[in-house]
């Protein structure tokens, strides 16, 4: 293992050695599980001084490559990125960072306030009350993207994509995804025992080429997200939803379920296909990030032919997502106080955002503009990235947990949290993409 280390090591500092272990990691020469000998060992067999080693191993720890694992002591992190887990992987619990931009999470000092419990009006208290709070589903109808035959409530975003998907796919169906997209999809479909098939992406989001050559494999859904694609950022332009739509209208048998999961808080314009094709398209609209994540809401709209089984089902277990909440999300849309917090909320992401994407690239580290919460960062080497944020107090996900396939190297960055100092963020991100992987030979 320390042979290993040893012939990628170039600077023999905390970090230097934190970068060498984590080469090694990232080229598979210490696979996930592997166990770490003592501090002294490693600082005797290196020529190096035990707290050395013990700071590089609290860096590693910082950016989640190493972990402790009780009797076995310290091991190599296990990745999972290639199965269940994937959301585990990039969002592993990791201490110690000044700034955490891991998480792509909203910030949370930009959430409208909550009405206090007195302000409430009286929930519904029958169970053959509507499941949709009527005022609500009135108030939606008004601002949905298409005339939909079904409107339904679930607990986020998530809770409803797993019903639809449950309902339309079975074990050893092929669903089409964006490449990179959403890692708890990717657990998802594989809980599911369903293939998922890659469509690459670009700054508009997926590419309606990647689309057709995904659909000769003859899926039965595809996952999109029209705005603000996590972890890209990238938006569908009008030609953009046009386009994706022909090629979809080709395979009329395929449901197309769009994840709205920035709502309110995305800067883009909304474009869905079901204003194209009403009878293929599932849209899922997410509060989570505009009004609160703790509201636990998403409202969905789709055919009845596939929301009515889903409503159905339902009724055998939850029946319903809670009315009170419903009324609360519905005080937190029309009131004006609300109303003004989220678009202050909207405009605050897409300036940080902008800040980060303008130094970058005075930096010379090229990102497509894009929107939302989270930022797409290319870099030389994930592990070694990681390790240079961390050295700074800044954590990020590893992108691996996002992709499908080979590809390069990127970091997650949610530059949503990024409140102040965007510049010397900014240029620790830059600093971070440039650190090489080495070559070795051996």
């Amino acid at each position: 293992m320390l042979s290993e280390v040893r012939s990628r090591l170039t600077d023999v500092t905390a970090r230097g050695l934190a970068e060498a272990v984590g080469r090694a990691v990232g080229d598979g020469a210490l696979p996930p599980g592997s166990r770490l000998p003592p501090v002294r060992r490693v600082a005797a067999e290196l020529q190096m001084s035990p707290t050395t080693v013990s700071a590089a191993w609290q860096l590693l720890r910082r950016s989640g490559t190493i972990q402790t694992d009780g009797r076995r002591g310290t091991v190599v992190a296990s990745s999972r990125a290639d199965g269940p887990g994937r959301y585990r992987a990039a969002l592993r619990r990791r201490s110690g960072f000044t700034l955490d931009l891991s998480t792509g999470v909203p910030d949370p000092r930009l959430l409208p306030a909550l009405p206090a419990p007195t302000g409430l009006p009286a929930a519904p208290t029958s169970y053959l009350d509507e499941p949709v709070l009527p005022e609500l589903a009135a108030l939606l109808s008004d601002r949905w993207p298409y005339a939909f035959e079904r409107l339904a409530v679930f607990d986020g975003a998530m809770d409803a994509i797993d019903h639809v998907a449950s309902s339309l796919l079975r074990l050893g169906d092929r669903a089409v995804v964006e490449n990179p997209c959403f890692p708890p999809l990717l657990d998802l479909l594989e809980s599911l025992g369903v293939q998922a098939v890659a469509a690459g992406t670009d700054e508009h989001g997926m590419i309606p080429d990647a689309l057709r050559t995904a659909l000769a494999s003859r899926p039965t859904a595809v996952f999109l997200q029209p705005r603000a694609l996590n972890p890209t950022g990238a938006s569908w332009s009008p030609s953009r939803a046009a386009s994706l739509a022909a090629v979809l209208a080709e395979a009329p048998h395929v449901r197309a379920v769009e994840d709205d999961s920035a709502g309110d808080v995305s800067s883009a314009p909304l474009h869905s296909l079901g204003s194209y094709l009403p009878r293929q398209t599932i849209h899922v609209r997410s509060f989570s990030k505009s009004h609160g994540p703790d509201l636990r809401l998403a409202a969905v709209s789709g055919p009845a032919a596939v929301l009515d089984p889903i409503l159905e089902r339902r009724l055998l277990g939850q029946g319903w997502t809670s009315r009170l909440l419903q009324h609360l999300l519905l005080i937190l849309l029309t009131d004006p106080a609300s109303v003004t917090a989220v678009a202050s909320a909207r405009d605050e992401y897409a300036r940080r955002r902008h800040l980060i994407e303008a130094a970058l690239g005075d930096a010379g580290v090229a990102v497509p503009a894009g929107d939302g919460l989270n930022l797409w960062l290319p870099v030389a080497d994930e592990q070694a990235a990681l390790i240079a944020l961390a050295s700074n107090g800044i954590g990020a996900a590893a992108g691996r947990a996002f992709t499908i396939g080979p590809g390069r190297p990127h970091l997650r960055v949610t530059v949503g949290l990024i409140a102040t100092g965007h510049a010397t963020v900014a240029a620790h991100l830059a600093a971070a993409a440039r650190v090489p992987a080495l070559s070795v030979t051996r």
